[in-house]
Formats: structure tokens, C-alpha cells, sequence
């Protein structure tokens, strides 16, 4: 069990992605290769350390060099595919030519990216146990570094002249990224999360208006 104050799943692959941390030597990523397979195919709770050595060509005991346990191991192919998908968003975001547009595009591709990945959004659906505490259940700590990743952006963009100084961004962020994640955890049967026009579309409504100090 991890400690209570220990660092989520996404809290680390943020830090990661932030800082572009890649460092897994060629067995570590073999087997982080092979478990994602095996996880992506037989789910997580179907899966044993076993079954990811066999698939990776290696021994039970070359894995539990590595990884103490199997939740480990599992942390571990779960916080690089978040780390991939932060990856993605800064290249995303960055792509884009106005703040307006930024927002439109992080909110769409945020949603786009986590649930259209084949390890994440999959256990996401069929085993949520094996995600969503890792979004929920650390006392928001995994929102709070999110939540600073987007603040931040947005006091870019104010010392940029493109967002007023007027705007809290502490508030726009917390907002922005709770409605994301509520997106993510919770299905919507108003909102068709598979249709990238009608996204952008309540971005444009209802996330870029916050920008407006006056809205």
C-alpha cells in the first residue's frame, strides 16, 4: 500500500512529462512494453506478473527486480501512458493560434487522448478500480498538479497580453480541469464525448467565456 502522502499515479507522470523524464533502461521499458500488451488485452485483474515475464521473454525473477509487485508494476505502465498523454497535450496546445483556440484544443484533446488510449481509456471502462483512484482518491492532489499545470499556462498568457490580469487563473484552471475530469469518470447522456465538433463546441461556450473578466 502506498503512503497516504505518497504522490498518485498522475501526479508523477505530470512531473515527468513537465520535466521530460525518460530514463528506463532496455529491460525496464521491455517489460513496460510487455505489461501494456498484456493489461491491454487481458485487462489487469486477468493478468499475472507471470504472464507479462512470458510475453516480455524474461524470468518471474528479472521482473521482480524491477517491481517489487505486481501494483507496481502496474503504476508504472499506467503513469507512462499518462506521461505520453501529457506529452501530446504541450504539443497540442502549443500547435494552436490564439488563447481561445489553445483552450478549445486542450479541452478537446485532453478528453480525446486519455479515452482513446488503448491501455487507459479501456480499464477506464471495463476496470475503472485500476484508474479513477488514482484521479480521485489522493485527496485531489492529482487535480491540484493538473490544476497548476493549466494555471500556469494561463499566467503565460497573461504576461502575454492575450488573457487579462483581471482573470483569476488559480479559479479558471481549478474549474477547466474539474470539468475535464468529471468528463473523464462520469459518462454524460447530454454530451457525445465521441464527437470532436460538438467538444470544441462547448469549449468555445462555455470554457473560453472564463477568460472574459467581465463574462
Amino acid at each position: 500500500m502506498s503512503s497516504p502522502d505518497a504522490p498518485s499515479v498522475l501526479e508523477l507522470a505530470f512531473s515527468d512529462a513537465v520535466e521530460g523524464a525518460d530514463s528506463d533502461d532496455e529491460v525496464t521499458t521491455r517489460l513496460l512494453d510487455a505489461a501494456y500488451e498484456q493489461f491491454r488485452r487481458k485487462g489487469i485483474k486477468r493478468s499475472s506478473v507471470a504472464d507479462v515475464a512470458k510475453l516480455a521473454g524474461l524470468s518471474r525473477i528479472t521482473v521482480y527486480r524491477r517491481f517489487a509487485t505486481k501494483d507496481a508494476l502496474v503504476q508504472q505502465v499506467v503513469r507512462r501512458e499518462f506521461r505520453r498523454y501529457f506529452d501530446q497535450f504541450i504539443v497540442d496546445v502549443q500547435g494552436a493560434e490564439t488563447v481561445a483556440d489553445r483552450v478549445v484544443v486542450g479541452f478537446v484533446s485532453s478528453l480525446r487522448a486519455i479515452r482513446d488510449n488503448p491501455l487507459i481509456g479501456g480499464l477506464m471502462e471495463v476496470e475503472p478500480d485500476a484508474v479513477v483512484p488514482s484521479m480521485t482518491g489522493d485527496e485531489g492532489r492529482t487535480l491540484a498538479a493538473v490544476r497548476e499545470f493549466v494555471a500556469s499556462r494561463l499566467r503565460w498568457e497573461q504576461h502575454a497580453g492575450t488573457v487579462a490580469e483581471a482573470v483569476d487563473v488559480d479559479v479558471v484552471a481549478e474549474m477547466m480541469v474539474r470539468i475535464s475530469a468529471s468528463f473523464l469518470v462520469i459518462p454524460s447522456h447530454v454530451i457525445d464525448l465521441d464527437d470532436d465538433e460538438q467538444l470544441r463546441a462547448v469549449a468555445r461556450r462555455y470554457l473560453v467565456p472564463m477568460l472574459d473578466p467581465h463574462s
